[in-house]
């Protein structure tokens, strides 16, 4: 077989296939059905992907208004307080749909969550966490209102980035509340003072004697609820 030959094959093939493609688009390079929400954009594919360049956020704001994210539908109508979403969308710095929302997977509309990069979100929000995340109601975290950050990090949500037990061990002597310690909710700062009716003079007087004159930070040395456990 000649190149001749060879090259006409190979170009009707081509052009076969790029006539299948702009015919039967569907069957073509659909990766996947459209979510339930697009079935009405079925054939429609220029409706959200401009020719070769792809899916665009400016195309999905022609539906999508940011500023009725999470509480209009693309209808105008209103979200039920119950399904609402937070309205997180209109403080975003840029609008960059793609990064956390895909179609043609069927009911998988959304990228894994630990795609979104919180850095998308205007600087004065992104610490305010309860204000898209709904706390996780266990025993430990109804006791805490605010100030995740010390204990978890945006890059990564769990494992918490804090381990209370490289501080202070609980024991018998210690199944308490949070704020028992914990003042004003800062977590970062303790006081045993609530508990133990110590006064800074007598806890002076004694440590003093022992050659001890850093006595505030009592986990420093007690690490636990023994009061033998004492460390120096």
């Amino acid at each position: 077989m000649n190149k001749k030959t060879v090259f006409s094959v190979v170009a009707a093939n081509l052009l076969l296939l790029l006539l299948l493609a702009v015919l039967y688009p569907r069957l073509m390079v659909e990766p996947g059905a459209l979510m339930d929400a697009h079935q009405a954009l079925e054939t429609d594919c220029f409706a959200c992907h401009t020719p070769f360049i792809g899916s665009r956020p400016a195309k999905c704001i022609q539906c999508h208004k940011p500023a009725q994210i999470g509480l209009f539908t693309t209808k105008g109508l209103p979200i039920a307080h119950e399904q609402k979403l937070v309205p997180f969308h209109q403080d975003l710095i840029e609008g960059d749909c793609i990064v956390c929302h895909s179609d043609h997977k069927g009911v998988q509309a959304f990228h894994p969550i630990g795609q979104f990069s919180h850095d998308l979100l205007q600087v004065k929000l992104r610490d305010q966490c309860s204000g898209c995340h709904r706390s996780p109601g266990d025993s430990l975290h109804r006791q805490i209102l605010g100030n995740c950050g010390q204990c978890h990090s945006r890059q990564r949500w769990t494992p918490a980035t804090f381990d209370h037990e490289r501080f202070f061990r609980f024991d018998q002597d210690h199944q308490t509340t949070c704020n028992t310690c914990h003042m004003d909710n800062d977590y970062s700062r303790y006081s045993c003072y609530g508990c133990h009716a110590h006064s800074r003079a007598s806890i002076r007087a004694k440590h003093v004697e022992e050659g001890i004159t850093d006595y505030e930070r009592c986990v420093e040395c007690h690490r636990s609820g023994d009061e033998e456990d004492g460390e120096r």
